[in-house]
């Protein structure tokens, strides 16, 4: 153990206990939605914030992931405290799942329009502050939680450099003043990143020309829709042996308080698909320099809440932060899992955006009630969808188990029974 440091694992398992320490001079509630910037957004962020969420409408990132999939998943992990803020209800069997599984009412989650609800956030007189995964342009500044102008730039990779710990080599480049055709590009490979990009969008990693060509497309068309300032040129760094995302909360007294760390599932594109944690196994003291010098630079900024920062480490043991999420990150809710699940002795768990089963909902949780009354799957999200007259159910669930093998063993069983991943 770092004796240096003495940061302890938070006790809870709702993200309303881990704020609850910072809630008590204002009234606050937490807007569980991205901003979007697709033709479908009542407010898309067009004119300071900007999120590269898809270059085109063809690929921006969709409703359902953004309004529905993402923050409901949230939401089931939210706890009672803090009011939930949605602009679409989750289904009502989901509901009554999470009230049994998760404990909580959710009797403060608040429903509003879709297309008003920043504009009666922004002079609500029921909330003070409102926490946020990133700034909304329509939010009015001083409802923002984190000042708004500070949390867009921690959410940047420009910022990476200015943290304080190891990370890869990278110039940054603004658009306006520099050409994409004066940059001087390094040898292959190496990664080109818009300084916003969502879930992995704007993330290229070039190993040819053509992907070069293609990322160089991509970076126009978002120049042409007026939606991107800075880019990152970034080494590459080789002979990889581990992907890590290190979660910890600081709170406004800059104390902070570890949340968990997974091992990272991403396709060979890059594109995140979840992550797989060992609550007993993992020792988080290997990171706790890089813990504290997050933590301090974050809290001389400002910030107070969630931190997931992105490690990669290499075949000599060297880490290198290659991102820094300051919000809550896509495995906080399968960290949080931790002293339920180790009471249950069940110690390896892994979390996917990519499960889906044939049928309604209902129809899902009669057919895995056995599993979900054992906890060896927990859902988190769920969303019905009709393709060629056929009704499937897309999940983000956890997976659990005593061990590795025995998790893979639960996941072999449920696919039998229908259950079918991406990975």
């Amino acid at each position: 153990m770092n004796s240096k440091y003495n940061f302890q694992y938070f006790q809870g398992s709702s993200l309303s206990d881990l704020f609850a320490q910072d809630i008590t001079d204002a009234s606050y509630g937490f807007i569980l939605n991205y901003p979007a910037t697709a033709s479908w957004a009542a407010y898309p962020n067009l004119e300071k914030y900007f999120i590269q969420d898809g270059s085109s409408e063809a690929t921006k990132t969709s409703f359902d992931k953004i309004c529905q999939k993402e923050p409901w998943k949230i939401l089931a992990v939210l706890g009672d405290r803090i009011p939930g803020i949605a602009i679409n209800p989750p289904p009502k069997s989901l509901l009554a799942y999470w009230q049994e599984y998760f404990g909580f009412s959710y009797s403060n989650r608040l429903m509003m329009d879709r297309l008003t609800y920043l504009d009666d956030l922004s002079h609500s007189e029921r909330f003070d502050k409102l926490i946020t995964l990133f700034p909304f342009d329509r939010l009015k500044p001083e409802k923002h939680a984190i000042d708004s102008d500070t949390h867009y730039r921690l959410l940047s990779k420009v910022t990476l450099a200015e943290l304080g710990v190891q990370c890869p080599k990278y110039e940054s480049y603004n658009l306006h003043s520099c050409s994409l055709e004066d940059i001087q590009l390094p040898q292959f490979p190496y990664l080109i990143k818009t300084s916003h990009g969502l879930s992995g969008e704007g993330t290229y990693i070039i190993k040819s020309l053509s992907d070069l060509n293609y990322c160089l497309e991509e970076i126009n068309k978002y120049l042409d829709i007026k939606l991107l300032d800075r880019i990152i040129v970034s080494e590459f760094i080789k002979n990889q042996v581990q992907n890590y995302c290190v979660q910890f909360y600081v709170n406004k007294a800059g104390e902070i308080t570890l949340i968990g760390t997974t091992c990272q599932l991403v396709t060979p594109e890059g594109n995140y698909l979840g992550g797989l944690i060992d609550y007993r196994n993992t020792d988080m003291s290997k990171f706790f320099e890089m813990i504290a010098a997050i933590g301090q630079y974050a809290h001389k900024q400002g910030y107070f809440g969630v931190i997931g920062f992105d490690v990669l480490e290499d075949q000599d043991g060297q880490f290198y932060a290659i991102d820094a999420n300051f919000r809550v990150n896509g495995s906080t809710p399968l960290c949080l899992q931790r002293h339920t699940l180790l009471g249950l002795g069940k110690q390896v768990a892994k979390y996917s955006s990519d499960y889906r089963m044939e049928g309604t909902l209902d129809s899902i949780l009669v057919t895995l009630k056995p599993e979900l009354d054992r906890k060896d799957l927990i859902i988190l999200s769920a969303l019905e969808k009709v393709k060629y007259g056929k009704i499937y159910t897309e999940i983000y669930a956890i997976a659990t188990g005593e061990s590795l093998e025995e998790m893979q063993y639960i996941e072999h069983k449920l696919h039998d029974k229908g259950l079918q991943w991406l990975i």
